[in-house]
């Protein structure tokens, strides 16, 4: 039998800069454009879960546990932050939504309790979204 998947939505709010300290701001400017200055972004984040229905509840997961750890391990580190400077993990890698999700789901994987994180999927703009299934 087939699970369900449950995705809860979250928004937050950052701010990054593309760009390596040993280059040239002319380099930086040729390989990332205008990103290569400090400049943010109003996130949509998905996190999508997956197990089996608790008979007694109905549910997958506790969406009031799942929201915890979502504020505490991700928006509470993230939001409105300029997080390529802010957050260790990004000391030697670039701000990218690619990063990013990756990032997400090492924060939300190890704390998730009796359900599956199945997938990451966060939009940076309206019309670009990155999605991560995990290792």
């Amino acid at each position: 039998m087939s699970q369900p998947y449950l995705t809860k939505v979250f928004h937050f709010n950052a701010a990054h800069q593309y760009g390596h300290d040993s280059w040239s701001n002319e380099k930086n400017w040729d390989v990332f454009g205008p990103d290569s200055k400090i400049h943010g972004h109003n996130y949509t984040l998905e996190v999508m879960v997956t197990g089996s229905i608790n008979h007694e509840t109905g549910f997958i997961v506790d969406l009031g546990h799942l929201k915890k750890i979502v504020k505490k391990h991700v928006i509470d580190i993230l939001d409105h932050s300029l997080f390529d400077k802010e957050v260790e993990w990004f000391k030697d890698r670039q701000p990218s939504s690619e990063n990013l999700v990756i990032y997400i789901w090492n924060q939300i994987h190890p704390h998730l309790i009796g359900v599956k994180l199945h997938r990451i999927r966060l939009h940076e703009t309206p019309t670009i979204f990155t999605d991560y299934y995990g290792a």
